[in-house]
């Protein structure tokens, strides 16, 4: 594994705007570190969630995504947003017909 398929995120917390972003390969084997982040994370206002750098996603990756909107968007008043998504990020969700749900 290169040092840019390693999985590694940023987070910048601020009053009613939080970014995660996230580098490396998103896989079954880093996802425990994106759910010990959305259970530890307190979720105000909007999330955006930066995939610009994500160089791989596996299904379980896909599955750490959704629970990382849905937990965030079970807080009242929160908005997530999917940014910078790559074109093989792309292409993986619009395979499992989930493009618009992430774009939403």
């Amino acid at each position: 594994m290169t040092p840019k398929d390693h999985f590694h995120y940023e987070v910048d917390p601020g009053n009613n705007l939080t970014t995660f972003k996230f580098h490396g390969r998103l896989v079954a084997e880093n996802r425990d570190k994106v759910e010990e982040l959305i259970r530890t994370t307190p979720f105000t206002g909007r999330v955006v969630i930066d995939l610009s750098d994500i160089s791989y996603l596996d299904s379980a990756g896909l599955g750490t995504l959704i629970r990382l909107k849905m937990s965030a968007l079970s807080h009242n008043g929160v908005s997530v947003e999917f940014a910078q998504m790559t074109p093989r990020v792309m292409q993986l969700l619009k395979i499992t017909n989930l493009a618009q749900w992430f774009s939403s």
